[in-house]
């Protein structure tokens, strides 16, 4: 799979980077049929959270773990899909190349959830804590239509926003692991990657 120069990252907040542009067309397309073949074994869902209310985006996970949530458990990670009772597929490897470049050469993750953004879906401000060790890095591949992504510091205050475009790999480590953050809308049509529109979101982790 191609991909486009790393290039210097934008880092608008400490320890949150982005490389804009870093996959180019071919290597999105290849990882879009990459990861639309392995939810054939992993089918997205619309899951509940621990207040009993329907996400607006779909989810699936590749990997060893996928995090999950319910009105019974709440967050956390699983090795199953919670419908089918299946493992996750695994990892496709350019992601893993990816982290590998920009996150921790030295440890793999061992999840990649799967967000599906149709219509009006949206992600509220949020910070990732559902993990083992908050130290490790997360990492975003963003696929399809352009998303307005929101974020800002771990501890409250201002929050600023960014474009998050196909092909963009964004980062949240050290200072910016905990950072709010979020997705307040897409921009339809601005992307013909995905079959029907919208947005694939891949974020990977070490959860375990």
């Amino acid at each position: 799979m191609r991909d486009s120069p790393a290039g210097p990252a934008l880092e608008p907040l400490p320890g949150l980077k982005l490389w804009p542009g870093r996959l180019d067309l071919s290597a999105q397309t290849a990882l879009r049929d990459a990861v639309l073949a392995a939810l054939e074994a992993a089918p997205p869902y619309r899951p509940v959270t621990p207040g009993g209310r329907p996400m607006s985006v779909r989810m699936s996970n590749l990997g060893p773990l996928g995090w999950v949530t319910d009105a019974a458990g709440g967050y956390r990670y699983q090795p199953t899909h919670p419908q089918t009772g299946r493992p996750w597929p695994p990892i496709p490897l350019a992601l893993l190349d990816l982290w590998a470049q920009h996150a921790d050469p030295d440890r793999p993750p061992d999840a990649c959830l799967v967000n599906l953004y149709d219509g009006d879906a949206r992600m509220g401000l949020h910070q990732d804590r559902d993990e083992a060790d908050l130290t490790a890095p997360v990492l975003s591949v963003s696929l399809g239509d352009t998303a307005v992504f929101r974020f800002g510091p771990a501890g409250g205050g201002p929050t600023r926003s960014l474009r998050l475009a196909s092909g963009d790999v964004l980062v949240l480590s050290g200072p910016a692991r905990l950072c709010r953050h979020g997705v307040d809308r897409l921009l339809p049509g601005s992307s013909r990657l995905l079959p029907g529109g919208g947005r694939l979101n891949l974020t990977l982790r070490r959860a375990g």
